[in-house]
Parts: structure tokens; sequence; C-alpha cells
């Protein structure tokens, strides 16, 4: 694999693409309120948003899911998100000018998250249209495209396959080791992406991904090292 070319970069969405963390945050503090609860801070939130409505709940209501009430709250959690779900989202800064560099450099780029369509469809829609992005996602695969989820590797497999790629031609970006599990058994290149939404109990070394980046404006100059056949810069692989 170390000899193929990248051609696909498929990036996870919350934490990695797009910082969500503010409209996560701001639906479960809605949750909380509307059941006498106390609000949260969003540095509080913002680690655990990479691991869904259900991560939230718990947080937020120290409930398991188990609990009668839990996935009414998370239902009504999900309908304050979608409501106002692009209200303070935003790429991460570089993302954009990555993706005009991978596309100057004739890659092509996807979307694999485990958040459902229902949301991610809108959500991408917004973020499109209200930065111009021009140049498409080859693929944006959801959290119920397929029977299976990170960290199955079938989506990402799917991924490339909408792409017209080969997995090992392709590189998966993200922040937490579901991410790289899956990019790895699809035969993929990984890296972490620090700068997401990584617990203070998550040891990000442990989850061994290719390469490690503390900002998106890291990734084409890793990649172009990579196509270049140049040695990995060695702090980006610590």
């Amino acid at each position: 694999m170390s000899n193929r070319s990248i051609k696909t970069v498929l990036f996870d969405l919350d934490g990695t693409f797009a910082d969500t963390a503010p409209d996560l945050a701001h639906a479960l503090n809605q949750t909380l309120a509307a059941h006498q609860h106390a609000t949260l801070a969003l540095e509080q939130i913002r680690p655990v948003v990479s691991h869904g409505g259900k991560a939230l709940i718990e947080l937020g209501f120290g409930l398991d899911e188990n609990h009668p009430e839990f996935e009414p709250l998370r239902q009504e959690l999900l309908a304050f998100y979608l409501q106002d779900i692009a209200l303070h989202t935003q790429l991460f800064e570089g993302i954009e000018a990555l993706i005009s560099g991978l596309h100057q450099h004739n890659m092509n780029w996807g979307i694999v998250t485990n958040k459902p369509g229902w949301l991610t469809d809108p959500l991408m829609d917004s973020l499109m249209s209200s930065l111009e992005l021009v140049i498409r996602a080859c693929s944006i695969v959801s959290g119920d495209t397929l029977e299976q989820r990170k960290p199955h590797p079938a989506p990402l497999l799917h991924a490339a396959r909408q792409c017209g790629v080969e997995p090992q031609s392709c590189l998966y970006i993200g922040d937490a080791e579901r991410d790289i599990v899956a990019g790895k058994d699809a035969g993929m290149r990984t890296m972490v992406a620090r700068y997401g939404y990584i617990e203070t109990t998550d040891d990000p070394a442990a989850w061994k991904a290719d390469v490690y980046v503390d900002h998106p404006n890291e990734i084409l100059n890793w990649i172009e090292q990579i196509n270049s056949d140049n040695p990995i810069n060695a702090k980006h692989a610590n």
C-alpha cells in the first residue's frame, strides 16, 4: 500500500470536516432546559459530540440507554438539532482550501459519517450552499446508508466504489478510534484529526493511524509527500 498514490480523501463529518459542536450543544441545552435541567458549557459538551446523540443524552441527563426516558430524550434532542442544524456550524478552518487544493491535484473527496442521512443531507446541503463549495463530494455515506456503520469498514468501501477508486488509493481522516479501525480494515491510509472532538480519556497514539495532524492545513502537504514518494515529515508521524 505504501507505493500507492492517494487519489481520494474521505472525511468523517463531525469533528473532522465540520465543527458541528456549537449546534449540537445548543440542541442538548434546549433539551435539558425543556426538562428543567441545568444547561452545560460548550467545553463540557464538545469532546463527546463525535459519539452522537446517545453520548449527549448520557452526558446531559446521566441516563443509561436502557432507561425508559432515554430514547424519547434522544429523539427530542435530534428534533431540536434538525431545527437549527447549521445555525453556527461551519467547516473547520483550512478545509475549504484543502478541497480546492485536492481539486487542483486531480483528487476528489467524500464524507463517511455515522450521522443518519436525514441529518447529514440537510447539513451538507447547507454547508455547500452557504460556502459556495462547488467542488462536490464524490460520495456521502451516512450511518444508515448501509446496514453496517463504522467501525465496520463497509461504509468506507462503499464510498471508494462510488468515487471510482480502489480503497488503497484512499485516505480516511477522523477524530475517533472507530474511524481509524474502519479505515485500516478497509485497507485505506488513516489520519487522526487531533483538532477534532477527542476526549481527555482518549489515547489517539494507541489507535496507530498512519499520521496525526493538528490542523487541516497540514493535510495536503502530507498527501503531496506521499504522492511524490518523499519521506513523511517526522513531526506528523508522532
